[in-house]
């Protein structure tokens, strides 16, 4: 069984995965209680399933970009599972996950997170041999800085809030944004992207696996 975990934002996922099937999700939005609210809600989640740490063989982490705090809970509780249990870690960008979850797009895919202050931060892919391959990124940037450098279509999809949907209305036909199921991240695409790589035998190191910060870290961004 592979647990995935994502606390990359306000937004947690949770899921099991068996290498067939998602046994268990569960994602919530947060008000900044990443470290009482994780722990508990994994615990919760186990139980449900029936099984408990030692039935794990793998944990898929989001690296981020994303908040420091957040980033930093999450991290730190794969790593203590992982290293208790000696079962590989598999750390996945936070970009990826949202890419993952998007149909085929003829044009650009931008996938987008909050980053606090106005601010943003972005990534770029094309679907190329059936899946999302990245191209640019990740960028901190404001959406009007993201918008100015958009050429050709481009599917939008992630945290996209009033002044995001602003900035893309002005792009016109060659923008399209993903319906808001499709903008959550769930942690049954990490899962799904960490057993790929557990079953290529590839792992990462605990000791020196670090979250993607794009800017000096602030445990206020979200």
């Amino acid at each position: 069984m592979l647990l995935a975990l994502d606390t990359s934002t306000r937004f947690v996922s949770l899921a099991l995965h068996d290498g067939r099937q998602v046994w268990a999700e569960s994602t919530w939005l947060t008000r900044d209680h990443h470290t009482t609210e994780l722990a508990p809600q994994l615990a919760a989640m186990l139980a449900r399933a029936g099984l408990s740490a030692s039935d794990l063989k793998g944990v898929a982490v989001a690296l981020g970009p994303g908040s420091f705090t957040g980033l930093r809970v999450g991290l730190a509780l794969a790593k203590g599972l992982v290293l208790a249990q000696n079962i590989p870690l598999l750390g996945i960008p936070t970009l990826d996950i949202l890419a993952a979850a998007q149909p085929p797009f003829q044009g650009r895919l931008c996938a987008v997170l909050e980053a606090g202050r106005g601010r943003i931060c972005a990534g770029f892919y094309r679907w190329q041999a059936n899946a999302w391959r990245h191209e640019d990124g990740p960028l901190l940037t404001t959406w009007q800085g993201l918008v100015e450098g958009v050429q050709g279509p481009v599917y939008f999809c992630g945290e996209i809030d009033p002044s995001g949907s602003q900035a893309i209305r002005r792009l016109g036909a060659q923008a399209s944004v993903a319906k808001p199921a499709a903008s959550l991240r769930r942690a049954g695409y990490l899962a799904d992207l960490g057993w790929r790589r557990l079953k290529r035998g590839e792992r990462d190191d605990p000791a020196t696996l670090a979250p993607i910060y794009l800017s000096q870290p602030e445990g206020s961004a979200p």
